[in-house]
């Protein structure tokens, strides 16, 4: 089962995470960086399971899709 997490461009250098896998249902990074650094983010908290990252503009399109595989082996 993956875990979708969305990130949803604003036009004041911002950038919102939404996923229902974050404690706080979503964050707002700032700056130049803040698409990357909610990706990252992302991908940081599934680290035991697989992930998908969906960028969105302001117009609700996609424009970046990441997927991220699960670190975790069975012994």
């Amino acid at each position: 089962m993956h875990v979708l997490y969305e990130v949803r461009t604003r036009g004041d250098m911002r950038a919102e995470i939404i996923s229902d896998a974050l404690p706080f249902r979503c964050a707002l990074w700032c700056g130049p960086n803040g698409v990357k650094d909610a990706v990252e983010y992302a991908k940081f908290h599934s680290r035991s399971r697989d992930a998908v990252v969906l960028v969105y503009d302001e117009a609700g399109n996609v424009i970046e899709a990441h997927e991220h595989k699960s670190e975790f082996k069975e012994p």
